[in-house]
């Protein structure tokens, strides 16, 4: 059976891959592939960010009965994330290079530090209190 940590930290993987093809595209300026590979970046992103905000940050809020605790810290990365992706779509569809390739930096910093916590301390936290973790992972599959 996978664990959250498992699952969780292989969506942050896949995002990873994708987010460092569009980099490599774009300083390229191979943009078909830029925009395909952002793309799919942008996609599995968001499913990624909805699960936890919609099932995983949920279940450990009830069960620890704490809403302004790690889950909190994480919705506020979240929206910088969102908007850090809303003005690289930007700088890409204006084929921007150098705009595009700046705001990366800083969004992979900040990617890297977020999927840090998460992988070592809230995801092994909700994995040990949560009575049923095979069902919250089911629940997220289902996005």
């Amino acid at each position: 059976m996978t664990s959250i940590v498992e699952y969780m930290t292989s969506q942050h993987r896949f995002c990873d891959n994708s987010f460092a093809a569009a980099e490599i595209a774009v300083s390229e300026k191979n943009w078909s592939e830029a925009e395909k590979q952002w793309g799919v970046f942008r996609r599995d992103l968001e499913i990624h960010l909805i699960n936890e905000e919609e099932t995983l940050f949920p279940a450990f809020e009830q069960i620890s009965g704490n809403a302004a605790g790690p889950p909190a810290v994480m919705r506020m990365e979240h929206l910088q994330m969102r908007g850090m992706v809303e003005s690289m779509t930007e700088a890409l569809q204006a084929k921007a290079a150098d705009g595009y390739l700046n705001l990366s930096e800083t969004l992979m910093i900040l990617m890297q530090q977020h999927n840090m916590k998460e992988e070592q301390m809230l995801y092994p936290m909700t994995q040990q209190m949560l009575p049923d973790t095979a069902a919250v992972i089911s629940s997220m599959n289902d996005l």
